[in-house]
């Protein structure tokens, strides 16, 4: 039987809101995919029954389209932002402002509940500019819509997932690996666990107007990321550590490239530590307070990167 509730996410093409809006239509509810590019969003469709999943076109930076994605929706969902500035794609255009529209049209149709996807770190006084903007976007939602809950995970992991295979990727085509803020440290967690908690969030399972912070079972140093994927890829690059001041040199040039793997901010963000706050631990704002036992990266790096090793599944056969 069809949920009654029908629920906006905006952003649910992506990583996360692929798992976000396949858990959603399992629970039965009505799902609008606000995304910009609706013809890249058809992947979405087969995860719910006939007509279950509508991909619309909306745009964060464009009030009037967010107003009428948000138009009869009981549950707002935002996880539209960008970790790379381009054109007018900017950290404040849509961390910021995006987060402000989407918030104040979820309060003007009357949404009963609206969760943001933030990220772990975020904060005022971040020496990155993408973290300082994440929390401003924070600030905007719980100003226009008060009860809003708040989500921040630590790095995802996931088979399609950005951290990992871009390590992934490193180690496949460069000899050494160069260790930018290798005593940084991590707490890395599974996409499934995110979608898992912000679809609790949304379903009222959450207290209102707070910040939660999700972290996997362990913390890790950057360094001992690095060691775990060329142990998983079966590889045997140096690591070589270098000052994160050598880093943002080096990525200046490649900030130029169409899709950077490095920019400044990016190595800045090696430099700051992710892991979830002994508060949020003591004030049930962690992982557990949504009843979910966080994935162990040893349970699901191994099946995706298989795919960085030297012979890819061949290693798998053989190993």
């Amino acid at each position: 039987m069809d949920h009654p509730e029908l629920v906006t996410i905006f952003g649910g093409s992506g990583f996360v809101g692929t798992q976000v809006v396949q858990l959603l239509a399992r629970a039965g509810y009505r799902i609008r995919v606000a995304v910009r590019r609706p013809d890249l969003a058809g992947h979405l469709r087969p995860l719910g029954a006939v007509g279950q999943v509508v991909p619309m076109q909306a745009n964060v930076r464009n009030r009037e389209s967010v107003q009428a994605a948000v138009k009869g929706a009981s549950i707002v969902i935002n996880m539209a932002a960008i970790g790379i500035e381009k054109g007018r794609q900017n950290f404040r255009a849509v961390n910021v402002m995006g987060a402000r529209h989407v918030a104040e049209a979820a309060s003007a149709a009357g949404a009963e509940r609206f969760v943001q996807m933030s990220v772990l770190g975020a904060a005022d006084d971040s020496a990155s500019l993408f973290s300082r903007s994440r929390a401003a976007g924070e600030a905007e939602v719980l100003r226009a819509f008060p009860g809003a809950t708040i989500i921040r995970p630590s790095v995802i992991f996931g088979v399609n997932d950005d951290f990992f295979n871009l390590i992934g990727n490193l180690v496949r085509v460069l000899p050494v690996f160069p260790l930018f803020g290798g005593k940084t440290k991590f707490q890395p967690v599974y996409v499934g666990d995110v979608a898992e908690a912000v679809v609790a969030a949304a379903e009222g399972r959450a207290r209102p107007g707070k910040v939660y912070e999700l972290g996997g079972p362990e913390v890790l140093t950057y360094r001992e990321i690095a060691e775990r994927v060329l142990r998983d890829t079966k590889r045997n690059n140096p690591i070589l550590p270098l000052p994160t001041a050598m880093g943002a040199l080096l990525a200046i040039p490649m900030a130029l490239m169409p899709k950077p793997l490095l920019t400044v901010d990016r190595v800045r963000l090696l430099g700051i530590d992710n892991v979830v706050s002994d508060a949020a631990v003591k004030e049930k704002r962690a992982i557990a307070a949504f009843g979910i036992v966080p994935t162990p990266l040893d349970a699901v790096l191994p099946t995706y990167l298989w795919r960085f090793s030297q012979n890819g599944q061949f290693d798998r056969q053989t190993a």
